[in-house]
């Protein structure tokens, strides 16, 4: 409460008040606290103080606050329950991260979705999946069947993970790795153990959008920083840890989620020494390392695991319903991030573990990785011709992975286009829900291998034409 209100905005009252009940809803105003003096939030908010005082004392007739004769105006409590969209200033349905990724899970299977992030069901290892299971059903392993896991997670795939990781040129003993019931998982944990509210936390523009959705759960302050085809824009990187002071930098390692890019050595170097200076841990989310051709940098390899730290998961390659993810970290970080673990979700996926354990150790895992990038480099050639016609052009040619940022003709809107879709069946991700700073507007996603129905573009040229 601490800016100016908008000329254009409606009341002056309403707004005072408004600002008033989006504090108390983010917490930042806990029941009991002192709200400003009339005078004070009146040259903060640049209005007069008898628009304060009617807005305080709508406050005050609504139950919101209270008054103490002599004593100012106090919040009333208790606190109401976090709700995730009063956190942050209302988006439009079509932007808002958490509505973009309800529309892509719980539609039915009729409708198309071009914009989700996850790979259509016929695409995953069925089988394999299914053999895991007999397998784990027959050998008599109750205690993967029923049992509570170990707070670090099964040994087993904790010692793979580790030779997976040094594949990829990152040095990880099987006790530097915490397995976790999912990436998103893996993130939220991390929030917890490293996050207090009101910290600064980096994200690349754009970024995965359930970043955003996560850390407005977490109360953070999120800046963004742009993207260039070869990562991050550095300079832009290095004003921004000068300005803000951020306490993490949440980033994709390899293929970056929406836009495809792969940041460049240089580039990777010039963030390893900027975080470095400014005392900056950062987070590489590398879910998507199965997808690459050939493995781009890792600031976690070129790092260390010193101020990196690396999230995987198996839900984009293995299943999304038996989900597994895993944290690498430095040793000494182990420790208190298990006790939390064991703290919010006590010893969970262990069956999942099990399961991804047996297909990862079967050489079939790799001959299912050759097939899925040769069918997704067959996906991204097809969809890049039919975008092309309709004047929808790719940011850059991704040299592997599952999306597309792409940009609409001038003068179109991808939350128009994305609102028309949903009205016929079409599932698609706007921009701007990518972005922390709403500068995305003209860019769609697209999921190659959910964008092979032509009814898709049948759609996006009604959109187009409208």
């Amino acid at each position: 409460m601490n800016a100016p209100l908008p000329r254009e905005a409606g009341s002056r009252v309403a707004q005072v008040a408004a600002a008033i009940r989006a504090r108390i809803a983010e917490r930042s105003l806990a029941p009991g606290a002192r709200l400003p003096s009339i005078r004070k939030l009146a040259a903060a908010m640049q209005v007069s103080p008898s628009t304060v005082v009617e807005a305080y004392e709508r406050l005050v007739a609504a139950g919101a606050i209270r008054a103490r004769r002599g004593s100012g105006f106090y919040v009333c409590g208790p606190s109401a329950p976090l709700t995730l969209s009063a956190l942050a200033p209302r988006l439009e349905r079509a932007i808002d991260p958490l509505w973009v990724s309800r529309q892509a899970l719980e539609t039915d299977q009729g409708v198309l979705k071009p914009g989700c992030g996850w790979l259509p069901s016929d695409w995953m290892p069925q089988e394999a999946l299914r053999r895991a299971l007999r397998t784990l059903a027959r050998s008599g392993a109750d205690a993967a069947l029923a049992d509570y896991g170990t707070p670090l997670g099964l040994p087993a795939l904790r010692q793979l993970i580790a030779r997976r990781m040094a594949e990829r040129g990152i040095a990880a003993s099987p006790d530097q790795i915490i397995l976790t019931e999912s990436g998103t998982h893996a993130l939220d944990l991390l929030c917890r153990f490293l996050l207090s509210p009101g910290d600064t936390v980096l994200v690349d523009d754009p970024c995965y959008f359930n970043f955003l959705a996560l850390l407005r759960a977490h109360r953070a302050k999120v800046v963004g920083v742009p993207m260039t085809p070869a990562g991050p824009d550095v300079e832009r990187f290095a004003a921004i840890l000068a300005a803000e002071r951020p306490r993490l930098y949440v980033t994709n390692a390899g293929l970056h989620n929406p836009t495809g890019a792969v940041a460049s050595p240089a580039v990777a170097h010039r963030l390893l020494r900027l975080a470095e200076a400014h005392d900056l841990t950062i987070v590489e989310d590398d879910i998507f390392a199965d997808f690459e051709e050939e493995p781009a940098p890792r600031l976690a390899a070129l790092d260390g695991l010193e101020r990196v730290i690396e999230v995987g998961s198996f839900a984009k390659t293995l299943s999304a319903s038996a989900r597994c993810g895993f944290i690498a970290m430095r040793p000494d970080w182990i420790e208190p991030l298990s006790d939390l673990k064991t703290a919010t979700s006590f010893g969970g996926a262990h069956l999942a573990s099990h399961i991804a354990f047996a297909i990862l150790a079967d050489g079939g895992y790799r001959r299912h990785m050759e097939s899925v990038r040769t069918r997704l480099t067959r996906a991204r050639q097809r969809t890049l011709a039919r975008l092309g016609a309709l004047g929808i052009a790719p940011w850059v040619e991704p040299r592997a992975g599952m999306f597309l940022w792409c940009r609409l003709p001038e003068g179109r809107d991808a939350a128009a286009v994305a609102r028309h879709a949903l009205g016929r069946g079409v599932v698609l991700a706007p921009g701007d829900a990518f972005s922390a700073s709403r500068s995305a507007a003209a860019f769609l996603r697209f999921n190659v291998a959910q964008s092979t129905d032509p009814r898709i573009y049948t759609v996006l040229a009604e959109a187009m034409a409208t």
